[in-house]
């Protein structure tokens, strides 16, 4: 049974209110030094990179969960529980963030990390795959997510360096930040196949 187009927003609403949420936890996650020089601030770097990855990754989400959303033409039961199950994920990256920061060494919690942006990627996927299946194979959506070539090489990715991480944390925490700057620029293949539709209808906006 579809829901109606009221249902759509709030979802989207509730989407962006946890993703803040998920930020602002982050952020509060960073402990100010008590001492007053510049040099004082080494001790907190391998925290503050960490929180500056783990919200790179999260405005990549909340990105593309805007772009999806955007041109869905509507939601289903299966649908809400999905963008649940991609906001659990989400919302389990601050506690791995601050681990990862405090022991940035340490296999357990780069290895944690990896695991979380492996499974936020698989649940963004069972999102969008939902998404345009409800749309249909003809749907916008449908023909922007294609295959998703890149988000099944990202898992591939995080699959790497959560196994680098048992051998070298550097290596997996690049792997990490490779990734990133792989989806820092936002995915177009939405903003694409609606330009093609609206392409041939006079008047039709993009965008």
């Amino acid at each position: 049974m579809r829901t109606t187009a009221i249902g759509k927003g709030r979802i989207e609403a509730f989407s962006d209110g946890v993703i803040a949420i998920i930020i602002t936890i982050m952020v509060l996650e960073l402990k100010v030094p008590h001492e007053t020089e510049f040099l004082d601030l080494l001790p907190a770097l391998p925290v503050l990179s960490s929180y500056v990855l783990s919200f790179v990754y999260v405005g990549i989400y909340w990105n593309n969960h805007h772009h999806m959303f955007h041109v869905a033409k509507g939601v289903s039961g299966a649908i809400m529980w999905a963008n649940l199950h991609l906001l659990f994920w989400l919302s389990l990256i601050p506690f791995v963030t601050h681990w990862m920061g405090e022991n940035f060494h340490a296999t357990a919690p780069v290895a944690s990390y990896g695991f979380i942006l492996m499974m936020t990627a698989i649940a963004y996927g069972m999102l969008a795959s939902l998404l345009a299946r409800h749309d249909g194979a003809h749907s916008v959506l449908a023909k922007a997510m294609g295959k998703d070539r890149k988000g099944n090489v990202s898992i591939m990715l995080y699959l790497a360096g959560i196994a680098f991480s048992f051998i070298s944390t550097p290596v997996a925490l690049a792997i990490y930040v490779g990734t990133a700057i792989v989806w820092l620029v936002p995915d177009r293949r939405v903003e694409r196949a609606l330009a093609e539709v609206t392409s041939v209808k006079p008047g039709g906006n993009a965008l």
